[in-house]
């Protein structure tokens, strides 16, 4: 039998009269987490839910293998806001994947792969740095890695 994971406090909060629930981009593991509970926080918000109450919209936000966990969640669990994202941000961390700055330093340019190419593919990965560069040191770090003989064209 299902129960809802979140306590009867939260049950019992009602929203605004004349409440419409928003379209919400939906949640199935796929994509940045992060990012979704943005998205999800903020169609709320613009919506006028905040607070508590993002704990009873969080369920229209999910499906697949997110509604599956949701519906797992030991019942009456959840008493906030705050311990629902916790608990589905624990559940689906991100698969973004972080790159460290030894990794950013030792990118080099491959044989005959085009700067524009090069550029491109080390500024891709650079923003995936959790370390900021400053705009200085990060066109040095990509010098560093080009072929010495295409660097006349800068």
């Amino acid at each position: 039998m299902y129960s809802k994971p979140y306590t009867k406090r939260i049950d019992n909060m009602r929203m605004l009269a004349g409440y419409q629930p928003p379209k919400f981009q939906q949640f199935d593991r796929k994509g940045n987490p992060k990012q979704h509970i943005a998205h999800f926080v903020e169609t709320c918000n613009n919506a006028g839910i905040e607070g508590n109450l993002l704990v009873k919209q969080f369920i229209r936000f999910l499906k697949g293998n997110a509604f599956d966990w949701y519906t797992d969640i030991e019942p009456e669990s959840i008493d906030c806001w705050e311990a629902m994202e916790r608990e589905f941000l624990n559940q689906f961390f991100s698969t973004r994947r972080s790159v460290s700055m030894m990794e950013l330093t030792n990118t080099r340019q491959w044989k005959d792969e085009p700067v524009a190419d090069y550029i491109n593919r080390w500024r891709s990965l650079s923003l995936d740095c959790k370390e900021r560069l400053s705009e200085i040191s990060t066109v040095e770090m990509c010098m560093q890695g080009m072929h010495w003989g295409l660097l006349y064209i800068l």
